[in-house]
């Protein structure tokens, strides 16, 4: 590269930058309190399916003589739910939709 290809692509590497900065600038920030309210949202979308499995796990086991514990298999699949159900909240939010 010669001298003026350097200059031109410094020059062309600080515009960007810049413009990353207006970018970020123009965001809104978001506060404390947005942060609790989504650790809140991720904790009931983890709880909710959790609790509800267990629940309807311990119904069917009072109603069926299985040798399977469908309380412990609804356990493990609500908070499979509810893990997936906060993924999608938190990308959700990360992507400002």
């Amino acid at each position: 590269m010669t001298g003026a290809d350097d200059i031109r692509h410094e020059a062309d590497e600080i515009l960007r930058k810049a413009r990353q900065k207006q970018e970020a600038q123009r965001r809104p920030r978001h506060s404390a309190w947005y942060g609790l309210g989504l650790f809140g949202l991720v904790g009931w979308a983890v709880a909710v399916p959790t609790v509800a499995g267990v629940a309807l796990g311990l119904w069917i086991d009072a109603r069926t003589g299985s040798e399977t514990s469908w309380t412990l298999v609804l356990l493990i699949a609500g908070a499979a739910l509810g893990c997936a159900n906060a993924w999608y909240w938190v990308q959700r939010e990360g992507r400002g939709d």
